[in-house]
């Protein structure tokens, strides 16, 4: 702990030998594979493919093609030692096949080595880097993907004004996102991405999720809205970062990074597990695109809701972006599908059911007769509630929402992802109380509701493989078991969102239905409090 407030606060920033030796002690405690390429071996290996031959005849490894190639004010013989470097690593981690940030970190590195030999052997122990649930360096297209859709996740929740901005001026927002580590490894001036490094070191990739929304946060302060239309979103942000010394400082940058409240490391390791495997689904393999441009590919996924071909008859293809922009990363990957609709199936909630079994996750959107509209995001398949028998209680994971389109656009999530401190990220060994039935809620009608909504209790959570595994609520110890009630069903009616009040709910026939504040999304009416239904619609991913 006190190291890492030391590295924070840049007590070995004056000095170069003192960061010089602090790095050396630092990459050596790396918990790395038992066979890591050393000093010696890089020696060896140099003298082998290098000879007395230039380095110029040699090309870059294939990972590095496409990747820009910073080099933070070496000297010429030291844009040399990079180049050779590299091209040892290609030869000693042939499993690398595209690593955007490598010659970056090496680059930094070598300014505080005592010769090459050594900082080969230093990255070798952060390339080789085996600790659970953290890595250092992305080494496959795979990978740095995963890493670019987590970040879009983490911005979406933790950047909502930035967030919303950018996905209002800009086509691909997901093309703007997967640029997030060259901000901090090619765009921020040296004396900044030094200091970067030195927390990175410490304590890994999380700190370069943090630093990334904080100056994304940052950029948000800088701009209005006006000031983005027809800009490209992309090379302004660039732009904005690499003058970054004309909006904030260092330390202030660094201080604001780490306020920022992220959840525990296993947590965004599920998530980054979770994009990983969407991504394989739709094709993207270990190897980079065939022209070596790490966009190309996610450039046709990201663009799902088809401007020309979506129709609904509640949003517009332009409010449906928006509500795809909120969806996790590897869900919105997908193009929207409609499972159910009142206008074509009619309000029967079994055919509801019937519809939309078997969809994880899915999107409820809902149109008053007063012409409002809102909805939810679904973390769960609705067949999750037959799973304690009769007397089914809530489901869901922590990634469920809900929102609001029209009169305002707006979305609240559940509570511990505004407030993670109030949730410790810990296995819980205790089981949880059952949950009455839904049936309970939804007995009474919309003009009397049921009091007995301030005494729900959480059910036991569900333990299926299919289930989202990020915001998992048996990762957290909560301390109100009404703060964590996503979803429930019955043959009485659904239940979205419960604690003090459900956020939503619809009786048997889909007809009347009622909105209030609940403890677990901690949101207002989402529209008149006891509305009747016009139109209900759900979505699926294709």
């Amino acid at each position: 702990k006190e190291l890492k407030k030391l590295a924070r606060e840049g007590y070995w920033a004056g000095s170069r030998s003192l960061r010089a030796q602090v790095y050396q002690q630092l990459l050596q405690q790396v918990s790395c594979r038992l066979v890591t390429p050393d000093a010696a071996v890089y020696r060896d290996v140099a003298a082998r493919l290098f000879g007395k031959l230039s380095v110029s005849s040699h090309p870059l490894p294939d990972f590095l093609e496409a990747c820009s190639m910073p080099t933070y004010c070496l000297s010429l013989e030291g844009v040399t030692a990079l180049k050779k470097i590299l091209i040892c690593v290609g030869h000693l981690f042939p499993d690398i096949t595209y690593s955007p940030t490598l010659p970056s970190l090496v680059a930094l590195l070598l300014h505080y080595s005592e010769d090459e030999a050594q900082c080969f052997g230093n990255i070798s122990r952060l390339i080789a880097s085996n600790a659970p649930h953290a890595s250092y360096i992305d080494q496959s297209f795979l990978a740095h993907q995963a890493s670019c859709m987590t970040f879009g996740d983490l911005a979406n929740k933790h950047c909502p004004a930035a967030h919303k901005l950018i996905a209002s001026s800009s086509e691909n927002i997901f093309e703007v996102y997967s640029e997030w580590l060259s901000w901090l490894f090619h765009d921020l001036p040296f004396t900044y991405a030094i200091r970067v490094f030195d927390v990175y070191l410490l304590e890994g990739q999380k700190v370069l999720y943090r630093i990334a929304l904080a100056l994304l946060k940052q950029y948000r302060l800088s701009v209005t809205s006006s000031e983005l239309e027809g800009t490209d979103v992309k090379a302004d942000l660039q732009a904005f970062v690499q003058n970054i010394a004309d909006h904030v400082t260092v330390d202030k940058l660094l201080e604001r990074a780490f306020g920022i409240r992220l959840f525990s490391r296993k947590e965004i390791w599920l998530l980054q597990m979770a994009n990983r495997k969407a991504l394989m689904e739709r094709g993207i393999t270990m190897v980079q695109s065939s022209n070596g441009s790490p966009l190309s590919c996610r450039q046709s996924f990201h663009l799902a809701v088809d401007m020309q071909s979506f129709s609904s008859s509640i949003v517009t293809a332009q409010e449906m972006r928006v509500i795809w922009s909120w969806i996790p990363e590897r869900f919105s990957l997908f193009p929207p599908l409609l499972l159910f609709s009142t206008s074509e199936d009619g309000c029967s909630l079994q055919r509801f059911y019937t519809c939309c079994e078997g969809y994880e996750p899915t999107v409820l959107l809902l149109k008053t007769t007063e012409g409002e509209v809102c909805g939810a995001f679904l973390s769960s398949d609705w067949s999750e509630r037959k799973k304690s028998g009769a007397t089914s209680g809530f489901f869901g994971t922590g990634e469920c929402f809900v929102f609001t389109v029209r009169p305002r656009t707006e979305r609240y999530e559940w509570v511990f992802i505004k407030k993670p401190e109030l949730a410790k990220a810990v296995p819980r060994s205790r089981q949880r109380s059952p949950s009455p039935s839904p049936s309970a809620l939804l007995s009474s009608s919309p003009e009397c509701p049921s009091s007995s909504s301030n005494h729900l209790t959480v059910p036991t959570p569900q333990r299926r493989g299919r289930l989202s595994p990020f915001l998992a609520i048996r990762h957290f110890l909560l301390p109100s078991k009404t703060a964590s009630m996503f979803m429930a069903g019955s043959r009485e009616g659904i239940i979205i969102g419960g604690g003090g009040g459900q956020a939503l709910s619809l009786d048997a026939n889909l007809l009347w239905g009622r909105t209030e504040h609940c403890e677990t999304f901690d949101n207002p009416p989402l529209c008149q409090e006891n509305f009747k239904v016009q139109l209900l619609e759900v979505w699926g991913f294709q």
